[in-house]
């Protein structure tokens, strides 16, 4: 069983695009402000220590905190297929970004393209929709209706008062999966949808949770669940991080209609992985069941740098970053 999973989740289309990341990770290293542009603090109080690229977010010491900058561009089969979801997408997983770095949002700017004025109405309703259903105003960017081809890009800006960065997990580290089960999955692309049609308020407190457990100093590691799916978050978080870890597939929190590797892959609304320390991981679990969202333990850290796969008494390593990046990304001093 093992062993055909590990290599779909392997050639997923949402794995394998992480490895573009090389490129720019290419370029940027060593460059003014690649590394040490943020410090983050720990859950445990320790020295602070440097973040660098690999973040969800940007992260600019500023005052008593951080500001955070983050973008993301659609992919254009997504945008093409369904675009009033594309451009409501669009906005929330920008405002994903900032909560799981423990920020919140200030406001968002775009840049859309499209071949007629038609063409863009659907894509701004879906803008506008996440805007007011987040709280996050739109406050410029850029618009053309004269474009040969339709293109998708929204940048977002927040701040945050203590970090969740993808540099802090430690071996002996709990994995936390906090994700939204209250959706369905898109029709055609693997998107879980928990949230065009729940209340804007509930969203927004849903969210709160991350930034609160953040100033807690409950947790100072984690991601959220991105287009690679728990498996893809997992190696990204692994990779900067310089660790590795065995992930309880069996655990994972998932929808009961749902193939275990379709959901593995699946990019949800709202789903967080997070790396705490063993002593706090029953209160982490505890803020989110009081919101109603499904979590759970599912795996540990260690220091192989390998992500090992467990499920019904079997064992099978997915990737060993020890060998081969992903990203590209990797913590000074792990590669």
């Amino acid at each position: 069983m093992l062993g055909g999973l590990a290599a779909e989740l392997r050639g997923a289309i949402g794995v394998l695009a992480k490895r573009d990341v090389q490129i720019p990770a290419r370029h940027l290293s060593g460059a003014p402000g690649a590394a040490g542009a943020a410090l983050a603090g720990d859950a445990a109080g320790s020295v602070e220590r440097p973040a660098a690229l690999g973040d969800d977010c940007a992260a600019i010491p500023d005052g008593d905190g951080y500001l955070l900058l983050a973008a993301e561009g659609i992919w254009p089969a997504f945008l093409e297929g369904d675009p009033r979801f594309a451009g409501y997408s669009a906005v929330m997983v920008n405002v994903s970004d900032v909560y799981a770095m423990g920020g919140r949002p200030i406001a968002v700017v775009d840049v859309v393209w499209g071949t007629s004025a038609g063409a863009l109405e659907p894509v701004w309703e879906g803008m506008v929709a996440a805007s007011r259903a987040y709280g996050v105003p739109i406050v410029g960017g850029h618009t053309s209706a004269r474009s040969p081809y339709n293109a998708l890009a929204v940048a977002i800006a927040g701040r945050a008062r203590r970090l969740i960065t993808s540099f802090a997990a430690r071996p002996g580290d709990v994995l936390v999966a906090a994700i939204d089960l209250r959706g369905e999955m898109h029709a055609e692309h693997p998107f879980w949808n928990a949230s065009t049609g729940a209340d804007p308020a509930r969203l927004r407190g849903d969210l709160e949770v991350l930034p609160a457990l953040a100033e807690a100093g409950l947790c100072d590691a984690g991601k959220d669940i991105s287009m690679g799916g728990v498996a893809g978050t997992l190696l990204m978080l692994l990779e900067t991080s310089g660790a590795g870890a065995v992930l309880d597939l069996e655990a994972v929190p998932r929808p009961r209609d749902v193939p275990l590797a379709r959901w593995l892959l699946a990019f949800p609304s709202y789903g967080f992985l997070l790396s705490v320390r063993p002593g706090v991981a029953g209160e982490v679990l505890s803020a989110f069941a009081r919101r109603g969202i499904a979590s759970a333990a599912v795996g540990a850290v260690d220091g192989s740098r390998r992500l090992t796969l467990q499920a019904a008494g079997e064992r099978r390593t997915l990737w060993d970053l020890s060998a081969e990046p992903l990203t590209g990304l990797a913590r000074e001093g792990a590669r």
